[in-house]
């Protein structure tokens, strides 16, 4: 029998705020790298350690237990879950808490206006009248958050991607807007006779070099800064060119001009990668490629597009695409392969 209809769904999406705020909040306090390493805490010293009262200690350690972000033994004390060890550390490899303080510190605030966003489709998330776009480098929030925000949501899809697309016959590939290099360090510790090279704005080239260096990685992960809006701003001679996370951000006139500079860059017999989270070419889904599109109304003039779109478009500009390779990333659900003739 057909169970009955309830409004239950609803009430969990609903959920999803408070869930979310649990998390931020706990991720600002960096509740997570200090229980780390097998730490555990009391209701009465995270309270005191903090400076709140115990009530509302209590209501948000509550919340994160009942997530499975921490665990509550039977004398009272709190541990990090496995999920949260992994991934919610500060100073671990696959470190998501920057993802979860630049969603919280700076697309929330703007989803309060997005029914402006709709009406005026225009983003809230920066000044559309005094800035060029979100990549302003004295944009103070994107300037602190959202380069380490990047590498948090790119540093598991790398892997995905180095598992789901063989490297070994590609020697060089260019990151373009690669930012954050979590791509580079991935693809560079898997596959140790690839070299890459990040292509970005002068001052996130800045920004990226100590995290490069501190991976050790330094003379396999060179720097290149430029735009790509610019004829022949992308630099060519590589076997390779990867575009992950970045077609999204841009509307389809200027989506389209990165794919021709690109394009134009490569070599014959060179591969571009694109991974995104594409929207299914029917419009349907899924859920999550759908939603991060809906983000891009307060963030930027772009939107995720579908793997046919960008397959018209490269086909359009001398590529050959060889289809999608689904992967399950955050940010991105798989990778779209062109090869240039």
């Amino acid at each position: 029998m057909t169970s009955p209809l309830t409004p239950t769904p609803l009430m969990d999406l609903t959920l999803g705020v408070y869930a979310f705020k649990a998390l931020g909040l706990a991720t600002e306090l960096e509740l997570f790298t200090e229980l780390a390493g097998g730490g555990s805490t009391t209701l009465a010293g995270f309270a005191e350690r903090h400076g709140i009262d115990e009530r509302p200690a209590e209501l948000l350690l509550t919340a994160l237990v009942s997530l499975d972000l921490l665990r509550l033994d039977d004398d009272g004390s709190y541990h990090n879950t496995p999920l949260s060890e992994e991934f919610l550390v500060k100073g671990k490899p696959r470190y998501f808490g920057g993802w979860v303080t630049l969603v919280d510190k700076h697309e929330y605030p703007a989803y309060i206006k997005m029914l402006d966003s709709l009406r005026g489709n225009r983003p809230y998330t920066w000044d559309v009248e005094n800035q060029g776009s979100l990549f302003e480098p004295d944009d103070p929030v994107v300037k602190e958050h959202f380069w380490d925000a990047m590498h948090s949501l790119s540093a598991y899809t790398a892997g995905q991607l180095a598992e789901h697309f063989d490297f070994t016959s590609i020697k060089t590939l260019l990151d373009v807007g690669g930012g954050g290099a979590a791509y580079d360090i991935e693809l560079c510790n898997r596959y140790p006779h690839l070299k890459t090279t990040v292509f970005d704005l002068p001052f996130v080239c800045d920004l990226t070099k100590p995290r490069v260096e501190k991976a050790g990685l330094a003379d396999r992960i060179s720097f290149a800064s430029g735009d790509f809006f610019k004829v022949g701003g992308v630099p060519g001679g590589y076997d390779a060119i990867l575009l992950s996370n970045i077609l999204h951000d841009w509307s389809v006139e200027d989506a389209r001009k990165i794919l021709r500079s690109c394009a134009e860059a490569l070599s014959s017999g060179g591969v571009l990668l694109i991974t995104e989270s594409f929207v299914s070419d029917d419009k349907r889904g899924p859920a999550p490629a759908a939603l991060m599109s809906l983000n891009m109304l307060v963030e930027t003039w772009g939107r995720n597009y579908t793997a046919a779109e960008y397959s018209a478009w490269m086909e359009e500009f001398g590529l050959k695409p060889e289809g999608v390779t689904p992967f399950e990333g955050q940010g991105a659900n798989g990778v779209l392969v062109a090869r240039k003739p």
